[in-house]
Parts: C-alpha cells; structure tokens; sequence
C-alpha cells in the first residue's frame, strides 16, 4: 500500500464499485492498529476510551466536524467514557479507501 492514509482525502464512491474483499482490506489495518475488521470484513470499527461523558461527547462532535468535511459519515455509538466508530460505505455495502482513510484521520483526532 503506498502513501499515508491521513494525507489522502475521501473520494466520492460510485455505485456499482465493488467493496473491497477481506483479503484487499487486511493491508489496510497496518496503518490503522486498532481497528478491526467486523461483520465478515464490510466494515471496520475502534473503540475509544475517554476519562468521561465530556470528553467523549467532544470527540464525537470533532469527528462530526471532520465527517462533514470529508463527506464520509461513520455510525458513532458513545456514552460515559467511550466513544464506538464504525465506518463502511453505505452505497456500496461494505469497505472502501474511504473508509481507511476516515479511520486514519478519526484516529489523529484522538491523540
């Protein structure tokens, strides 16, 4: 895989571009170490701690922000001291670029 997912920018995705297969993905969670691939490998999710509901809630609005300004909207479960992303390409079913990017990108957002 060539290049730093961070310094990508999301794409808009055609219907009809097939989601990428387990096999095409996996390379992708080296840039990425802590997410995982879930729900037979369409989608990719992290969980992330916090100290409490404050920090986790800015998170979330800070990963809004940047999915607004990407045009790639993850799934965001959060509540006391944790925050859940999900991301896939819902108009496709399953995983793109795009998704490892906003995971890349999610990920600079909280350290």
């Amino acid at each position: 895989m060539s290049g730093e997912l961070t310094a990508k920018i999301c794409v808009p995705c055609r219907g009809g571009t097939p989601p990428l297969s387990r096999a095409e993905a996996e390379p992708y969670l080296g840039e990425i170490p802590d997410w995982h691939l879930a729900e037979d490998a369409s989608r990719i999710a992290r969980e992330f701690k916090f100290g409490n509901f404050a920090e986790a809630l800015d998170f979330v609005n800070r990963v809004g922000a940047l999915a607004e300004d990407e045009g790639h909207h993850p799934d965001i479960e959060f509540g006391w001291g944790y925050a859940r992303v999900t991301l896939f390409t819902h108009k496709i079913k399953g995983l793109h670029e795009n998704d490892f990017i906003m995971a890349a990108k999610t990920d600079a957002l909280a350290r």
